[in-house]
């Protein structure tokens, strides 16, 4: 094991238990003294059982993350400082093949080597849900959506990294033209993303509640929307969380349920789910979400093509990497993309909570009132052990919504207001 390895495996295992120590010692169901004995504390509606737990797994869960991205980090590292990739791509060019298929074999092999490395995590968390009430997928079912998702995000990348390779070997601004090419790409994933991808894991179909689908109905024919785009999925052979979501875009934007939401909810709070994603449906988030990520994307690009080549240039010839263009740039490419995304998750995280509090205002305009939005916040909290107050590096990085503590609080005050 050369040096820079051996030192990033050092800081590694510092970071590791900073972060540890930082989320054990921070309480993630604490809440202010003003909220003390309010509907928003969970310990008026977690027993001592589960605030335990509460914390505990919270902490764990929350340790994964934080820990995933640098252990990804540390799989490109080790492929370009301990020579595998250039190894690699020197055998493959001894096998005289077209360029195209040399990348593509690669890829394959890059992929599939991070796959394996990240699966302890991955099943750690697995492991942890499992033990906690949480999941209720038997392991053969779970490592078959793994390997799934894994066959996907491969051949995604093996179509991507084809195209990219061909801009950059071009030469020019080929950060610009792999951007421009990525707008339709980009929609085209959205569209098939309901109707192609995501039937690969679940079950959908329509509402089995028909006198709540009938409801749900006059709901959404209030807000000018098809009520054929209310799908229920079943997700209780998997998880016993609660969940509802938006998906897809023009013709196959949608809204599913969760059969575990439809069974274990009440009505009043099924139907301000069902307002909530009305409300993302109608004030266009998901088209919202596509410019978004449009636009960064370019900002990733541009930047990403500065910083690659400036690494190129200073360190790429310990690699045997001379140029852009050579196939075992892939792993420093990975790794600065995996980087950037990492350091952009405090903008897009604050982006989406801002729109999920758009959506709670919506819903409770809509129905009216937003006391079974208490409890239903409370169902959730309760149902995945959710940190009811997370801690601010956590919101920071993690919290693609506010926290429940927020959203009881903001939905009392909605409450008082018009009573």
């Amino acid at each position: 094991m050369n040096k820079p390895i051996r030192l990033y495996y050092l800081c590694f295992a510092l970071y590791a238990a900073i972060i540890g120590l930082c989320l054990w010692f921070a309480s993630a169901n604490t809440v202010p003294d003003a909220y003390t004995g309010t509907a928003a504390d969970p310990s008026t509606f977690m027993s001592a059982e589960q605030l335990r737990s509460s914390e505990v797994y919270s902490a764990q869960r929350n340790w994964l993350f934080f820990v995933s991205y640098p252990w990804e980090w540390g799989i490109y590292i080790v492929l370009l400082f301990g020579g595998y990739a250039k190894r690699w791509e020197e055998r493959l060019e001894q096998t005289r093949l077209p360029f195209a298929a040399r990348l593509s074999i690669f890829a394959f092999v890059v992929s599939a080597v991070a796959f394996i490395v990240r699966l302890p995590l991955r099943f750690t968390g697995y492991t942890l849900s499992r033990s906690n009430g949480i999941s209720t997928q038997p392991f053969a079912g779970w490592i078959r959506d793994k390997l799934v998702a894994f066959g996907v995000d491969t051949l995604i990348m093996l179509l991507v990294a084809a195209v990219a390779y061909w801009f950059i070997r071009k030469g020019g601004r080929w950060w610009l033209k792999l951007w421009l090419l990525s707008i339709p790409f980009t929609l085209f994933l959205m569209y098939i993303q309901p109707v192609v991808i995501d039937p690969l894991y679940n079950q959908f179909s329509r509402l089995s509640d028909t006198a709540l689908e009938q409801k749900i109905e006059r709901l959404a024919a209030d807000a000018g929307i098809s009520t054929e785009r209310v799908f229920e999925v079943d997700m209780s052979t998997k998880t016993n969380a609660l969940n509802a979501y938006v998906d897809g875009i023009g013709p196959s934007l949608r809204i599913v349920l969760w059969d575990t939401t439809l069974k274990r909810m009440s009505e009043d709070e099924i139907m301000m789910i069902v307002a909530h994603e009305i409300g993302h449906y109608t004030m266009h988030h998901l088209e919202w979400s596509v410019l978004g990520a449009v636009g960064g994307s370019l900002v990733m690009l541009w930047l990403g093509s500065v910083v690659l080549g400036f690494i190129i240039r200073n360190w790429g010839a310990s690699w045997g990497i001379c140029k852009v263009g050579q196939t075992s740039s892939l792993p420093l490419i990975l790794l600065l993309l995996s980087v950037l995304s990492f350091a952009s998750l405090p903008f897009s995280n604050a982006v989406s909570r801002q729109a999920e509090r758009a959506a709670d205002r919506y819903a409770e305009r809509l129905i009216g009132h937003s006391g079974s939005a208490v409890s239903m916040q409370q169902k959730l909290a309760k149902a995945t052990l959710d940190e009811v107050n997370p801690p601010w590096f956590v919101q920071l990085f993690r919290s693609t919504h506010p926290s429940a503590l927020e959203r009881i609080v903001d939905a009392e005050a909605f409450e008082n207001k018009n009573r």
